[in-house]
């Protein structure tokens, strides 16, 4: 069973008079443990594809599976429900509570899910340990580097042990170094059995992806091997 299944999905929005096709009948599918990068310019269509894959909104038509379940049919309570247990999202401005710590930030999404306190910080600790950041955890958002504050956003994105590490545009807000530096821990993060897609329009972001999508008017225009694959790496 695919962790990603999408059936001729189809997104449309009335602007006035006229209908807009954002999507136009996508079908993909992708496996657990995969890197995909999912490509293409302004109004291809990959937010909209991204924002139906994290189940933050529904198609027009078509269905999205989610590891099994049957997401573009749900309500608005099961979408919220499905999003904190199944998915970890990591945004190009890494929305962080600008008064909360490191470890606070992280711990939101257990929050939301009624974790116990104790078991809450334990498991907000281990994340920031996996994106090397123990030393800054006590830190707010003001006291952190840009790349320091993507690592608390990764690390919120971990804590839930979610399904499907989705990053949107990662590094857009990122120098070249910090940039290389965060992409090297999404590599290693999927070293370790993460499956992980992002949304970029940057030849060298995708390039680290073993899989690219690219999306054009609405269509898949391409679904092939990524450099990295290419390369043999694992």
């Amino acid at each position: 069973m695919a962790l990603i299944e999408t059936r001729n999905l189809w997104k449309s929005y009335i602007m006035g008079s006229e209908t807009v096709h954002a999507l136009r009948g996508v079908t993909i599918q992708i496996e657990k443990g995969e890197y995909v990068a999912i490509m293409g310019p302004s109004g291809s269509g990959k937010s909209t594809l991204m924002n139906l894959i994290g189940c933050l909104d529904t198609p027009s038509e078509g269905d999205y599976f989610l590891n099994g379940k049957l997401a573009s049919k749900m309500s608005d309570d099961e979408l919220a429900t499905i999003r904190n247990r199944e998915i970890g999202f990591v945004f190009q401005t890494f929305n962080l509570l600008a008064r909360a710590t490191a470890l606070h930030n992280v711990e939101l999404p257990l929050i939301y899910n009624g974790t116990p306190a104790k078991e809450r910080i334990d498991k907000a600790k281990t994340a920031l340990e996996k994106v090397q950041l123990t030393d800054r955890m006590h830190h707010k958002p003001n006291e952190l580097s840009g790349g320091q504050r993507q690592r608390v956003a990764i690390a919120r994105a971990l804590v839930n042990s979610p399904s499907l590490i989705l990053a949107d545009e990662p590094t857009g807000n990122l120098d070249s170094k910090t940039s290389e530096d965060i992409m090297n821990l999404f590599d290693h993060l999927h070293g370790q059995g993460n499956t992980i897609i992002t949304v970029t329009h940057e030849h060298d972001i995708a390039a680290r992806a073993h899989r690219v999508l690219s999306i054009l008017d609405g269509n898949i225009a391409s679904d092939r091997a990524g450099a990295r694959a290419k390369a043999g790496a694992v």
